[in-house]
């Protein structure tokens, strides 16, 4: 590939959820900061809702990483499309509960209640991260909330953060969710890299990756690139790659609107957020062209 041609260690913009590559972005930092917040205080529920490529499996490995370097144990569920008994299955064995298979859900929840029962004898928190959340059935949703119940006089024995996309708020809405959407105490909207800051995401990856020369990417480049992207980290991700590859085909050592405009031409995703963009811009204009053919025929 393009490493050794502009000096790199590794691929600065792979899709890999690398919390190396982590950015300290607004959203995403403010984010972090709330979920820290959220756990310290024992309560049970926290729900982070993301657009898709917003940087959610990101923000749910760095927090692993910070919850295991503060002694806290924590259980991992990266693609929860279970039922309720599998769910309970699964939380059972990232807690190393021994289980007999033929178990039934009441049986297998006693005895996740008895390990968090010896985690809390033993003063060790438990925090269970559950990635794609929106792909949970009613069932899942409902086992999750009746382990919950368990807790002492100061806190949850257990406590829950739901990454997941916008689907995930309609799942919790109806009626029989009530009860969980109550328990949700904290909850945040992860936004899209504002366009003052996609060029600080872009040289912070490339710095990280190895990068030590000058701008790599022109102010043009960019500017394209935000444009294409909305924003969004894992499109950005990718125009950049393939931004890269086009210039190394070219024997080009800095990355410029042309070769971004190539990437775009060649990602599906890009276009329709150009598109989209476009449309966007254009019903504002119109709106704004309205109003004022209205004032004007007032004044007149």
């Amino acid at each position: 590939m393009y490493q050794d041609f502009f000096g790199l260690r590794e691929l600065p913009f792979a899709l890999t959820p690398n919390t190396d590559f982590l950015v300290n972005l607004s959203s995403h930092q403010e984010c972090l900061n709330l979920l820290h917040v959220a756990l310290s205080q024992g309560e049970g529920f926290v729900k982070i809702v993301g657009e898709v490529g917003t940087g959610k499996t990101l923000l749910c490995r760095q927090l692993m990483n910070d919850l295991e370097t503060e002694g806290v144990k924590v259980a991992y569920l990266p693609s929860p499309e279970l039922d309720g008994r599998e769910l309970l299955l699964a939380l059972a064995r990232e807690l190393a509960v021994d289980l007999v298979e033929k178990d039934n859900p009441h049986d297998i929840r006693d005895q996740i209640f008895h390990r968090l029962i010896e985690f809390a004898r033993s003063e060790k928190r438990v925090v269970l991260l559950v990635d794609e959340a929106q792909t949970m059935s009613r069932g899942a949703l409902e086992s999750l909330r009746l382990i919950t119940n368990l807790e002492t006089e100061k806190r949850k024995l257990l406590q829950v953060v739901l990454f997941g996309q916008p689907e995930l708020d309609e799942q919790l809405q109806g009626r029989d969710m009530r009860q969980l959407r109550q328990r949700i105490t904290f909850s945040y909207r992860l936004q899209p890299i504002v366009s003052q800051n996609i060029g600080r995401y872009i040289n912070h990856r490339l710095a990280v990756a190895g990068y030590n020369g000058e701008g790599l990417f022109d102010s043009a480049a960019i500017k394209r690139i935000y444009r294409a992207s909305s924003g969004i980290p894992r499109l950005v991700n990718v125009l950049c790659n393939k931004a890269m590859m086009a210039a190394y085909g070219k024997g080009d050592r800095v990355i410029c609107s042309r070769h971004v405009q190539r990437a775009v031409a060649d990602t599906d995703e890009a276009l329709c957020q150009r598109s989209y963009t476009s449309w966007l811009l254009g019903g504002v204009a119109l709106m704004v062209a309205v109003a004022g053919g209205v004032l004007y025929r007032v004044m007149l």
